[in-house]
């Protein structure tokens, strides 16, 4: 079972003497048995606010921090879509799934 998101992320780029902060958009995939917590990302809805973030996005837009259990070591992503959302994109692609296996 593999559910799709969209998640939000950092490059740095060194120009003269500072470091340039951009964020760019990519296509995740992530086995929902691996999600331990989803939680609102409301720093992101900022950095929206203030023309960071791609153009292309609403700015109605919500994000959520999604962290996934590697072992010892955890992985937290960002991604687009308020916490209740993705919880159901999961829900309904792992429902789906189960469904289609009968």
């Amino acid at each position: 079972m593999i559910v799709k998101l969209v998640e939000i992320y950092e490059t740095t780029r060194a120009h003269s003497n500072e470091t340039k902060r951009t964020y760019s958009l990519r296509e995740v995939f992530i086995n929902p048995q691996q999600v331990v917590c989803l939680r609102e990302a409301s720093h992101y809805k900022q950095l929206l606010k203030e023309g960071k973030l791609p153009a292309d996005l609403d700015s109605r837009q919500a994000f959520t921090h999604v962290h996934l259990n590697r072992g010892q070591a955890g992985l937290d992503l960002v991604v687009v879509g308020a916490p209740s959302m993705v919880e159901n994109k999961i829900k309904q692609d792992s429902l789906e799934k189960k469904v289609l296996k009968g």
